[in-house]
């Protein structure tokens, strides 16, 4: 049995879309991509040693998987986060790519819920979610999350995809670890209770 983290960034009002640049994610008119750059070295150094210190498989949606794929895949081992990433088994949900060109990648069709809670009951590594909109929804509505890494920046960007939005049952969690940036950004781990 091995626990699902989903890790995100967030705006100060709870938006997840787009972090890293203007192109990343335009869907629904948004046009405030790239919120995160400001403090982006700083949390990208915690993320590292948080997330991506332990042995972890990745489960991504398509989006986020191509977005990887384009920057990491063709990276040598020199780069650290390359490496750990073109390491991991990368379960990748998709209703349109029929081929998965990235190595370690297996592609996860049909009843996603069922298809995670079967990942989930496998021995392996941590399994870790990276953004992932519409997969993040998914596992929420579906209980199927077991940590919450979220990493939240001073930046109010008003409309776009959320990761808590309407329709999520209430949830306890507990508070395991939180820490800050200098630029005030700050990491919070949320386990279920």
């Amino acid at each position: 049995m091995r626990d699902l983290a989903l890790l995100t960034f967030l705006t100060l009002d709870g938006v997840m879309q787009s972090p890293s640049g203007p192109e990343e994610d335009t869907s629904g008119g948004f046009i405030n991509g790239g919120w995160a750059r400001s403090c982006w070295d700083e949390v990208m150094a915690q993320v590292m040693e948080e997330a991506m210190a332990e042995p972890y498989d990745l489960l991504l949606g398509r989006k986020t998987y191509e977005t990887f794929a384009a920057s990491f895949a063709d990276v040598g081992d020199a780069d650290p986060t390359a490496r750990k990433l073109n390491g991991a088994t990368k379960f990748v949900v998709t209703s349109t790519l029929e081929k998965l060109d990235w190595n370690r990648s297996e592609l996860i069709a049909g009843d996603v819920a069922a298809a995670v809670a079967d990942l989930k009951a496998q021995d392996g590594p941590l399994l870790q979610v990276h953004g992932s909109w519409q997969l993040a929804q998914t596992l929420v509505a579906n209980d199927l999350v077991d940590e919450f890494r979220l990493w939240v920046f001073p930046v109010i960007v008003g409309s776009g995809k959320r990761l808590f939005g309407g329709g999520n049952s209430a949830s306890g969690l507990t508070l395991s670890r939180t820490r800050r940036t200098t630029n005030g950004a700050v990491m919070s781990i949320y386990r279920r209770q």
